[in-house]
């Protein structure tokens, strides 16, 4: 049993998957949403402000595609998911309703967390909802998405959005009842672990390869999203979202669960934005000298830059390195043009401040 209580906890993150809500035919299965909803509903009623991130909308609208358009093509995923989020969002509409919940659908896209203005925004409008006792349903928006859809997965969009809602935990509901040391359905032998303290090149091994049913995640995506929500300071549990009652024991810190813990050191919200939120629009290199330095968590001044690449401007993120790799990210105080023509020269030199001020880096360790 992992000790650990929710009762205390006001703001949950609940990421249901597609192999929770989906049976066999990919239809909805609605008496699991049902044992969902009610669940949900006690919560709430309970004062506690709940942000569900949900998938299931390709799957609900393929089978309303013609034959051509049912493959894995991203367009014909786009479509789907266009017919399907709408259906979605009408079943969750109808269950919380006999509840007298009222809920809000939220698309979200990377390009939604990489950009700083829309970032808040999307967090101003979550904590609204919230405050106004609405539950936002979020998904990905799979209709505009390219990337996101092609190699994305709900895992983490669960977790940066509880690092964007400063949510207290990450609740990830699967076809599993956590982390094993193999995969339960194929291993016997295979043991719960119902702790991890610290994700290690181990249990990363381990989680590559226990996968998924339906879902496009498997358990690898779900350490990912527990190394964000970590880094975050947030707690994140897995068990199998298929067994209510189960989860019912897990707020009360008892039944079958993984969960993973927090890290002593936490990212400041700006920092959970630099690190895991946003897009590096190009790269700095640097010299030893100022390698060392940021690596002490001292600024970046002009005459440690030996390098730009890439055409930014001034308030960017972009990747800073030496010659061994990746040192970290930054928020530039200059655009590239600007950095290239100070590049290399010391402080007597020039009247400009840092490149990139200490409180705007965070380092590679932390991401």
């Amino acid at each position: 049993m992992a000790e650990h209580r929710l009762t205390d906890l006001k703001r949950i993150v609940f990421k249901v998957g597609s192999s929770t809500l989906l049976d066999d035919d990919g239809q909805i299965d609605g008496t699991v949403l049902h044992h969902l909803a009610a669940l949900w509903s006690t919560l709430h009623r309970e004062g506690k402000e709940l942000i569900i991130v949900s998938s299931g909308a390709v799957q609900l609208g393929r089978p309303h595609l013609s034959g051509e358009h049912k493959g894995e093509a991203i367009i014909s995923k786009q479509a789907a998911a266009a017919v399907g989020q709408s259906k979605l969002m009408a079943l969750y509409d109808s269950f919380f309703g006999v509840c007298g919940i009222d809920v809000a659908q939220v698309l979200l896209t990377r390009g939604d967390f990489a950009d700083r203005h829309r970032y808040i925004n999307a967090r101003n409008t979550l904590n609204t909802l919230l405050a106004e006792g609405i539950i936002p349903i979020i998904n990905e928006n799979d209709t505009v998405a390219w990337e996101e859809l092609k190699f994305g997965e709900n895992d983490s969009l669960a977790a940066l959005v509880a690092g964007l809602a400063d949510a207290d935990i990450v609740c990830l509901l699967s076809d599993i009842y956590g982390l094993y040391t193999g995969d339960p359905r194929k291993d016997p032998k295979a043991e719960h672990i119902p702790v991890v303290d610290e994700i290690t090149a181990e249990i990363a091994a381990i989680a590559g390869g226990v996968g998924s049913r339906m879902g496009s995640g498997g358990m690898k995506s779900k350490v990912d999203a527990a190394k964000i929500a970590a880094q975050s300071g947030i707690p994140l549990t897995i068990t199998m979202g298929r067994d209510v009652d189960n989860i019912r024991a897990m707020l009360r810190g008892e039944g079958t669960f993984t969960l993973f813990r927090p890290g002593e050191k936490s990212l400041r919200q700006r920092d959970r934005w630099i690190a895991y939120a946003s897009e590096p629009a190009g790269s700095l290199t640097v010299d030893d000298g100022a390698a060392n330095a940021l690596r002490r968590h001292k600024s970046l001044l002009p005459v440690g830059i030996v390098a730009v690449d890439g055409d930014f401007s001034e308030g960017s993120v972009v990747t800073v390195k030496d010659s061994g790799g990746i040192i970290g990210r930054g928020i530039v105080g200059y655009g590239a043009a600007q950095i290239r023509a100070l590049r290399g020269k010391r402080s007597d030199e020039t009247d400009a401040a840092e490149v990139i001020h200490c409180d705007n880096l965070v380092l590679e360790d932390m991401i």
